[in-house]
């Protein structure tokens, strides 16, 4: 319990200057396992590139409140990113049978999550300190490989349309 006080409280101090790649850095690249509505399916970072840009959101945790949100939102926005092109990802460090309900239940089969492994959490350093959870960290990845966009803050609110903005820039850019 001690270990969750404290997490929870580094978790609060968490702002957007602490994302950990920055705008313009190489997106390392991962092979994972997740689920899309509730099927499993390998999941390779590079692939996804070659259909246009990627979000990549990591979130702590499957089925709590702030994770059910976001998910939510990022379901609602779904056809906005597909049309502008984009790839919606969640991560986290949940198990396969977790995330197969999530992807059902509160990602509405609208996108897949994957199982962030500790190498990926390491690579992409949203690892949250004490707990084996990652940050709240939202990327979006350009066709090259390059982050665009990098976004940390435990609020999940801004993350949707932060996402959406610098997909949309990517976009105008052609």
């Amino acid at each position: 319990m001690r270990n969750w006080l404290v997490a929870l409280a580094m978790i609060g101090t968490a702002t957007a200057a602490e994302a950990a790649l920055p705008v313009g850095a190489k997106a390392p690249d991962f092979v994972t396992t997740g689920a899309l509505g509730g099927k499993p399916f390998r999941l390779h970072l590079a692939d996804q590139l070659r259909k246009g840009p990627v979000v990549l959101y990591f979130y702590p945790k499957a089925f709590t409140s702030g994770c059910t949100m976001e998910a939510h939102a990022f379901s609602e926005a779904s056809d906005d990113f597909r049309k502008a092109g984009a790839t919606v990802l969640g991560m986290s460090a949940d198990d396969a049978e977790t995330l197969k309900r999530f992807s059902v239940e509160h990602c509405r089969g609208k996108f897949p999550v994957a199982t962030a492994s500790s190498a990926t959490i390491r690579d992409y350093d949203v690892k949250l300190p004490v707990v084996s959870m990652t940050n709240r960290t939202t990327y979006v990845i350009a066709p090259d490989g390059r982050v665009a966009m990098s976004y940390s803050a435990l609020d999940w609110k801004e993350h949707v349309s932060r996402a959406l903005a610098a997909v949309k820039a990517l976009q105008k850019k052609g």
